[in-house]
C-alpha cells in the first residue's frame, strides 16, 4: 500500500502574509535571522502580529546551516516562552532550525511528563524559493562538519505562507542558486523509487516552471511573476520530494556543502549533471527506468528526445544552459577548492554521501568506489587512480 501526505495548509501569492491577521493566539515566538532584522521584514510581520496576537518574542539568533548549539538556544526559549504559535521567518536553515527546535522541544516535554500540553500552531514563511522546508517532513542541522537530517512527519508546520514579496530583493546568485535546489528537488523525485502518480505531476509542475522563469527572474528581480512562480514551483517540489524522498545527488551535496561550506543549491547545481548522467548509465546499452524517466522531462520542456538516449542528453545539456546563463560554477576547481585538501576529505566525503538517507531511494544502486569517481568528476578533473586506490585501501 502506497501512502502520500498532504501537508501542510497553503497560503500563496501576493498578500498571503494576511493570513497571520486572522489567526488567534496568545504568546507568539517568532524564529527568524539576523538579515530579516535588517532589511525590516520582521517588523513588518510583528505589526500584522499585534492585532492578532497579545505577546510577540522574537529569536533572531538563526545562521546559516544551522549549528546544534542554536537549536539548544532556541530549544531554550521556547521553554521560557511557551508559546501557542510559532512563526519561522526567513529561508530554509531559518525553517529547518524552527521545526528542529519544536521537535526537541516537544521531546524535552514529553519525557519531563508535562501535563496538558499542546503543540503549538506552527507557521513557515519562506523567503527564498529552494528547499520547500515549509512542506517537507525534512530538517537538517550541523555538527562540527557534519549535516545531520532529521525526518519525522512530526517536523511538518501546520501552515505555510508563500508570498513573493519576501524574494523581491533576493540577490541574482541566491535566486539562481535556490531555485537550482528546487529542480534537483523535483528531479530527484520524479526519478526516486519511491516516486507515484501524485509526486510525479508535482515535480512535473515544478520542474516546468523552474525552465519557464528562472532565467527571467534572474535578470530581472521586479518581474513579481516570474517571482510568484519561482516561489510556488519551490513549494510544489517540497510537497513532491516530501513523499517520494531524494537521491544520491543530495547524498552528495550534504557531505560536500559541510566539508567545504558551500551553499546547498550551488552544491546540487554542480553535481546535478554529473548524477543525471550517472543514474541514466547510458553506458550500460541499456535502458535503465531513471533513463527513460529523464529523457520523459525533456519531452515536458519541450526538447527533442525521439530516443532515450536523445532525451537524457539534452536534459543534462539544457541544465548546463540554466547553469551558464545564471553564472554558477561547473566544477569545485572553479571555486577554488584546494585539490590536495578536496583529496583528504574524499574518503570521508564519499562514506558519509554512501550512508547519507537520500542515498536509500536512488534509482541506481551505487558504491564507495562510483561516488569517488563522481566527487572526481564533479571536482573537475579526475583524481589520480593511485590515489583512488589509496583511499580505498584506507
Amino acid at each position: 500500500m502506497e501512502h502520500f501526505k498532504i501537508k501542510p495548509e497553503v497560503y500563496f501569492n501576493n498578500g498571503a502574509l494576511e493570513y497571520l491577521t486572522m489567526v488567534n493566539k496568545t504568546k507568539a515566538l517568532v524564529i527568524t535571522d539576523p538579515f530579516m532584522i535588517e532589511v525590516g521584514f520582521s517588523e513588518q510581520l510583528l505589526n500584522i502580529l499585534k492585532n492578532s496576537v497579545s505577546d510577540c518574542t522574537l529569536f533572531s539568533n538563526i545562521k546559516p546551516d544551522p549549528p546544534i548549539d542554536i537549536v539548544a538556544d532556541g530549544v531554550k526559549e521556547m521553554l521560557r516562552v511557551k508559546p501557542d504559535i510559532l512563526i519561522a521567518l526567513g529561508g530554509g536553515s531559518t525553517i529547518d532550525a524552527a521545526k528542529s527546535i519544536l521537535w526537541f522541544y516537544e521531546k524535552i516535554l514529553q519525557i519531563n511528563g508535562e501535563v496538558g500540553y499542546e503543540r503549538p500552531q506552527f507557521v513557515a514563511i519562506p523567503t527564498t524559493s529552494g528547499t520547500g522546508s515549509e512542506v517537507t517532513t525534512f530538517a537538517v542541522i550541523t555538527m562540527g562538519d557534519k549535516k545531520i537530517p532529521l525526518v519525522d512527519d512530526e517536523l511538518l508546520p501546520d501552515i505555510a505562507i508563500i508570498d513573493p514579496m519576501f524574494v523581491k530583493t533576493v540577490p541574482p546568485s541566491i535566486t539562481a542558486d535556490t531555485a537550482i535546489d528546487a529542480l534537483t528537488h523535483a528531479i530527484e523525485a520524479y526519478v526516486s523509487t519511491e516516486a507515484s502518480d501524485y509526486s510525479d505531476a508535482l515535480a512535473e509542475k515544478s520542474i516546468k516552471l523552474i525552465f519557464d522563469y528562472l532565467l527571467l527572474a534572474f535578470k530581472d528581480g521586479n518581474d513579481m511573476h516570474a517571482r510568484e512562480k519561482l516561489h510556488n514551483a519551490s513549494c510544489i517540489a517540497g510537497m513532491a520530494f516530501t513523499n517520494a524522498y531524494l537521491g544520491l545527488n543530495h547524498s552528495l551535496a550534504h557531505a560536500l556543502g559541510g566539508s567545504f561550506h558551500i551553499p546547498h543549491g550551488r552544491a546540487n547545481a554542480m553535481i546535478l549533471p554529473h548524477v543525471i548522467r550517472y543514474n541514466a548509465n547510458l553506458e550500460s546499452g541499456q535502458e535503465t527506468q531513471a533513463a527513460k524517466r529523464y529523457a520523459e522531462l525533456s519531452k515536458i520542456l519541450g526538447l527533442p528526445a525521439a530516443t532515450v538516449c536523445e532525451g537524457v542528453h539534452n536534459l543534462v545539456t539544457a541544465i548546463k544552459v540554466l547553469l551558464a546563463e545564471t553564472n554558477t560554477p561547473n566544477s569545485l576547481r572553479e571555486l577554488k577548492v584546494d585539490k590536495e585538501i578536496f583529496r583528504e576529505k574524499l574518503d570521508y566525503m564519499s562514506e558519509a554521501a554512501l550512508n547519507d538517507r537520500c542515498t536509500a531511494t536512488n534509482p541506481r544502486t551505487t558504491s564507495k568506489e562510483e561516488i569517488i569517481e563522481l566527487y572526481s568528476a564533479i571536482y573537475g578533473e579526475k583524481v589520480k587512480e593511485e590515489k583512488i586506490s589509496l583511499v580505498l585501501s584506507n
